[in-house]
């Protein structure tokens, strides 16, 4: 016998995950598209020279890549930012620009993991292709808080808040140049991504003895880290940190008109922050980027992250194809609502069992079935006559929230009863009525 196992880093879903998890799908589709996002979808492989050296040097170490049944050198995608630059460049002639997309797929890396982080996980992602407007970084960093707001992340007692920390690589780049050293951005930026996890002494280390960097400009990335207040407060301190840097400067200046612009737009603005700390990995990051923390738990990481790519396509086109988007990390904020306890116990996707237990009236079952259906109710038929006993017993272990009850003699009298599974609560009613009170309970 097989012992039935997955790899490491891989998972099942059962239905009560993967009920919450298509909702999130279905919630984060309805927001992308208010926003003019479309569809796209690209292959699970790419050519190997598609995606190697396109992240990060630590990516390329976690890239699945094999030599397929042509010969060719091939790899999973490891995101589906990198993808879409093929993708754009490829079919430029036949898309319209500014190009707003959005792709819900599988990625593989493979990396060490730990909770909320698997080697196959799902990316939600929208992007804006062609325009370097910072219309487009706004709408992005709103795109997100919208997100959020209809994702109904609330515990027993509260709603979960969140915080989006925005950042402009801009920023940090501008004072790697202040201190000469802009040809050491690339290991600077893997050390400084590191900082909540492994520490400032950590960070310094790598950045002083395997970057190379001189300890006075590690200082200086460490104290940039460090600034903390008000949006208004940090603005003026970066103002001083890099005066005189013009790259510095205008990413300070992309950041205060965000921030600006957001101000009374919804509940956004209460909930962005701006944060010198984050990094964003990926080499590719131009600009404005992103994380998006729940306030109960922040351990869990960033659950929606991104930033602006304006050179990604450059190696596959001489058209520019500046970039901004984000990806909601489905699989990382799913772990998070299941820590926190947000997810509902229920195993069915529809809220009304209907109990078969007047074997020969098996057609009017069907019939009465189909008729709540077409009303808009979703309704599961158990397939055998049971003991109505052992059929509520079923209905509850999979968390429906009525049954409805049809014996021979509900037949006959054209009635039914209507049994709340959650309170145990019971009424009878005409069958032409059910839908009543279905909908009023």
């Amino acid at each position: 016998m097989i012992t039935p196992r997955t790899l490491k880093g891989f998972r099942d879903f059962l239905p009560e995950v993967m009920l919450p998890r298509e909702h999130l799908i279905e919630t984060a589709t309805a927001v992308y598209r208010s926003y003019g996002f479309c569809p796209i979808d690209t292959p699970v492989l790419e050519y190997l020279e598609i995606l190697q050296g396109k992240g990060s040097e630590e990516t390329d170490k976690q890239l699945y890549k094999f030599t397929d049944h042509g010969n060719r050198e091939v790899g999973m995608r490891f995101d589906l930012t990198v993808p879409l630059a093929r993708y754009t460049a490829q079919h430029f002639a036949e898309l319209t620009f500014p190009f707003k997309r959005y792709h819900f797929g599988k990625v593989w890396r493979g990396e060490n993991t730990q909770a909320g982080r698997y080697r196959e996980f799902m990316q939600c992602d929208f992007d804006t292709i062609g325009t370097k407007s910072l219309t487009a970084d706004i709408e992005t960093v709103l795109v997100i808080n919208d997100l959020f707001e209809r994702i109904d992340l609330k515990t027993e007692k509260t709603f979960t808040r969140f915080k989006i920390r925005v950042n402009n690589r801009k920023v940090l780049n501008g004072l790697l140049d202040k201190h000469g050293i802009a040809d050491k951005t690339v290991p600077v930026l893997r050390a400084l991504d590191k900082i909540h996890k492994a520490g400032k002494e950590a960070v310094v280390k790598e950045m002083t003895d395997i970057a190379g960097i001189p300890a006075t400009a590690a200082d200086a990335v460490l104290q940039l880290t460090e600034l903390h207040g008000t949006n208004e407060q940090i603005l003026v301190s970066l103002e001083k940190l890099l005066s005189g840097n013009a790259l510095g400067g205008q990413g300070i200046g992309e950041l205060a008109q965000l921030t600006k612009e957001t101000q009374g737009v919804t509940a956004a603005s209460e909930r962005i922050t701006i944060d010198v700390s984050i990094a964003r990995g990926l080499d590719y990051y131009t600009g404005t980027i992103y994380e998006t923390f729940l306030d109960d738990l922040p351990s869990i990481g960033s659950v929606c992250s991104g930033g602006r790519y304006d050179n990604l396509a450059e190696l596959y086109t001489k058209q520019e194809l500046p970039g901004i988007g984000a990806s909601l990390g489905l699989d990382r904020l799913i772990s998070a609502m299941e820590e926190l306890g947000m997810l509902e116990k229920s195993s069915t996707p529809v809220s009304v069992f209907l109990p078969y237990f007047a074997e020969n009236r098996l057609a009017d079952y069907l019939r009465f079935a189909s008729q709540l259906r077409r009303q808009g109710i979703g309704v599961e038929f158990y397939p055998e006559a049971k003991k109505l006993g052992s059929q509520l017993k079923y209905a509850d272990k999979r968390g429906f929230r009525f049954a409805v009850i049809i014996g021979a003699e509900e037949f006959a009298e054209d009635s039914c009863k209507v049994k709340n599974l959650v309170t145990g609560e019971s009424v009878d009613c005409p069958q032409k009525d059910v839908l009543l009170h279905l909908c009023n309970r």
